[in-house]
């Protein structure tokens, strides 16, 4: 089947078909890492991770690199704030945000390339964009000449206007129009630099992320990825940079933009203060449970992040793992490949809704079916549509005593609203199941008018 992807440069769904089918490349911008990232930032590696899952199913090789900012103004502010270098910050919230990946069942890129390990390339990025006239120095900074490149701004579809507002343009008398934007800053004695042609400075930000794929990936890469957010400036100034760099090269061949997270009602972002951070909901909510919820939502339309979505992905992974936990006794093929539903719905501009509803309909087949051929079948291919999805990888039993609490009294309410889940959905077996196993424990249930009540036994 044909994987077909939303292109944001066309603004057209196209098929997928790589360069070098035997050498997929994708570039997906990483973190700042200045602080604990929210989850908002978690939606392009959760979203994107899948696509990666999806190319390695379909591609001998796939090159997949997710950068680390590890300079930048809001990390030197950090760091001077607490009087430490920046690296004891970057350091700290890099292990960090590998940490809140992990547990979100994010796989590590193939690359993770940091920028500060980047700078000679970007310095001889930025000396061929000179001498092409793409760039010019003045006053300490290098800056790059919109004016020199006629596509700027086909990506983003704004006008120049638009384009000065929107990359909150700082007026300097140095630059030849007001939306050049800075290849090379200087740095003043207590600021981290770099020895440079045009003095001790450092780069960037979006010169960084095209140094740092020229270098891993090649001149002309297959996916470049990203928060919508970076669509402008950051995206379009990677495009018009790394194509004067490479003397006219297409940079990117397709554009994928995942949509924002709201949070009652508006965006959510550190600016705004209406963040929920990673580090926090993993304390209080099952790391799976955030994934499902990150993938419950087309990439590409803005997800409602609330407290009840998080809720609602417990029930339906409690529901998942309890048709596991049921299927305790039967075989399962772990090398079986993914359904082809559910492959055919990612493969349709990675729709993940569409996707999970396969996944769903699988566990009710493997409910109903009552051969043991059917059932190891069924069960094969619940896990082999997890695993490319991040999802169900885990042991039940582990689900279902971790999953919603440390303390026995949580695990043991989690079951009951499984049971309160199973019963709803009419699916009295499961809630039969699930009150003799509670039973087993000591624990019984009273169904009363006012709902569920369970007592240990004396």
């Amino acid at each position: 089947m044909l994987l077909r992807l939303y292109n944001s440069l066309t603004r057209q769904l196209e098929i997928f078909e790589p360069i070098d089918p035997d050498r997929v490349t994708m570039y997906v911008c990483g973190p700042t890492v200045y602080n604990y990232i929210h989850i908002g930032n978690a939606r392009p590696p959760v979203v994107f991770g899948v696509l990666a899952q999806l190319l390695r199913a379909r591609y001998r090789t796939l090159i997949y690199a997710r950068n680390i900012t590890d300079v930048d103004d809001k990390i030197n502010a950090a760091a001077s704030e607490q009087g430490v270098p920046i690296s004891a910050i970057t350091e700290r919230f890099t292990a960090a945000y590998r940490a809140n990946m992990a547990a979100l069942g994010v796989a590590p890129p193939d690359v993770e390339p940091r920028a500060t390990a980047h700078i000679a390339p970007i310095i001889a990025m930025i000396e061929r964009l000179i001498a092409s006239g793409h760039a010019y120095a003045a006053a300490g900074h290098v800056l790059f000449a919109v004016a020199s490149y006629p596509q700027y701004g086909e990506l983003s579809r704004r006008s120049a206007e638009d384009m000065l507002a929107g990359a909150r343009v700082e007026v300097a008398p140095y630059k030849r129009d007001p939306g050049d934007f800075v290849l090379w800053k200087p740095s003043s004695s207590e600021l981290p630099g770099w020895d440079s042609p045009w003095g001790r400075g450092r780069p960037g930000w979006h010169i960084e992320c095209s140094a740092m794929s020229e270098a891993h990936l090649g001149e002309t890469i297959d996916i470049h990825a990203g928060g919508i957010d970076l669509q402008f400036p950051h995206h379009e100034n990677e495009i018009a940079q790394s194509t004067c760099a490479h003397g006219g090269k297409v940079f990117a061949r397709y554009w994928l933009h995942n949509g924002m997270l709201n949070f009652a009602g508006a965006k959510m972002s550190k600016s705004l203060g209406n963040v929920s951070r990673v580090e926090d909901l993993l304390a209080q909510y099952p790391a799976e449970a955030l994934r499902l919820a990150l993938l419950s939502a087309h990439y590409r339309q803005p997800l409602d992040w609330s407290d009840a979505l998080i809720a609602q992905s417990v029930r339906t992974l409690d529901r998942l793992y309890g048709t596991l936990r049921d299927l305790a006794d039967v075989s399962a093929d772990g090398t079986a490949p993914a359904p082809s539903a559910v492959e055919a719905a990612l493969c349709d501009d990675l729709n993940t809704p569409t996707a999970l509803a396969e996944l769903a309909g699988i566990a009710a087949d493997a409910r109903r079916a009552q051969s043991a051929s059917e059932r190891s079948r069924l069960k094969s291919e619940l896990l082999a549509a997890g695993r490319l999805l991040g999802l169900l990888q885990a042991d039940p039993v582990q689900w279902f005593a971790r999953g919603c609490g440390i303390d026995d009294d949580a695990r043991i309410q989690c079951l009951v609203d499984a049971r309160n889940a199973a019963r709803q959905e009419r699916d009295f077996a499961r809630a039969d199941a699930i009150r003799a196993e509670l039973a087993a424990q000591g624990i019984f249930l009273e169904d009363t008018a006012q709902g569920v009540r369970w007592r240990r036994s004396a």
